[in-house]
């Protein structure tokens, strides 16, 4: 059974839910590009609810934080779990991203 992904938005911060595989990558593309071309501020991708990512959802994102770079704003992942860190390495594309740090917990 397969979870798909969903979108919400809160601000320029787009916070993703399940599962973000080649089926999503248009949905998030569109979401992204809308939100670089019509805000003049910088852009999060909040990845807390994603539970598994491939390489295309990757190249997706690392297309979009050149983008917005060139465009002179920054694209930020936030909350990126295990897998989707680990997906990140396998693809050699760990190094296309800006991954906000964790903060230390006491």
């Amino acid at each position: 059974m397969s979870n798909t992904l969903d979108i919400t938005f809160d601000g320029t911060t787009l916070v993703l839910h399940g599962d973000f595989d080649v089926r999503s990558t248009f949905a998030v593309r569109t979401a992204l590009y809308e939100r670089l071309e019509g805000f003049e501020q910088d852009i999060v991708v909040d990845m807390a609810d994603v539970d598994t990512i491939d390489v295309t959802a990757l190249r997706v994102l690392a297309v979009a934080t050149r983008r917005a770079t060139s465009a002179g704003h920054h694209l930020t992942l936030r909350n990126c779990g295990p897998s989707v860190r680990r997906m990140m390495h396998l693809s050699r594309l760990a190094h296309s991203f800006y991954v906000e740090r964790e903060a230390a917990t006491a």
